[in-house]
C-alpha cells in the first residue's frame, strides 16, 4: 500500500523544477538560477539522483558563462549516471534513463563547441549519436535527433545514423 502511495503521489521537487523553468524560459534567468542554486542545496551533492539530474540539466540552460553550463551539465550527466532504471518510472510522464543520454551528450558537446574543444565535442556527439537509439517516436525525440544532426552537420560528422533511419535531408544535384 505504501509502495503505490509513493508511485501515485506527485514529486514536489520535480514540480518545483518544473515551475523554476517556466521561470527560466519566461526570461528571467537571474531568478532561476537563484531558485535552481537553493533547489539544488536542499537536494544535496548526495540526493535523488533523478532531481540532481534534471535540476542540473536544467541550471545548464539557465548559465551565462559556457564554462558554468559545462559544470552543470557535467553534474547532470554523473547524477544520469547513478540512476536505475525504476527510478524515473516512478514519475508521471519521465523518460527510461536510456532515453536521458541523448541529450545529455548532446548538451556537453554543444558545451565543448562553444569553448572551442573540438575533440571533446565530437567525442560527446558520437555519445549522443549512439544513445538515440533509446529515443521513442515522438516530438521530443525528433527535435534531439535534428539537433545532433544540426550539431554533427556543423562539425563535419556525418549526421546519419549507421542504419540510415534518420539524418538530414539529402540534397539533390
Amino acid at each position: 500500500m505504501t509502495e503505490r502511495q509513493e508511485q501515485a503521489a506527485p514529486d514536489t521537487v520535480m514540480t518545483r523544477i518544473g515551475q523554476v523553468v517556466m521561470l527560466c524560459h519566461a526570461g528571467d534567468r537571474e531568478e532561476a538560477r537563484h531558485r535552481f542554486l537553493a533547489l539544488w542545496a536542499e537536494i544535496g551533492e548526495d540526493g535523488d539522483p533523478l532531481h540532481r539530474c534534471t535540476l542540473a540539466h536544467y541550471m545548464a540552460d539557465a548559465q551565462d558563462d559556457p564554462c558554468d553550463e559545462l559544470a552543470w551539465d557535467l553534474r547532470a550527466l554523473t547524477a544520469a549516471e547513478d540512476l536505475t532504471e525504476d527510478r524515473p518510472a516512478r514519475h508521471e510522464g519521465a523518460l527510461a534513463v536510456r532515453a536521458l543520454y541523448p541529450s545529455l551528450h548532446l548538451n556537453l558537446a554543444a558545451d565543448y563547441v562553444r569553448l572551442a574543444r573540438t575533440d571533446a565535442a565530437r567525442t560527446h556527439l558520437r555519445r549522443a549519436r549512439r544513445a538515440a537509439d533509446a529515443l521513442g517516436e515522438d516530438s521530443y525525440s525528433d527535435g534531439v535527433r535534428a539537433a545532433i544532426n544540426r550539431l554533427e552537420l556543423r562539425l563535419g560528422e556525418g549526421g546519419s545514423a549507421a542504419d540510415g533511419r534518420w539524418g538530414p535531408p539529402r540534397q539533390r544535384p
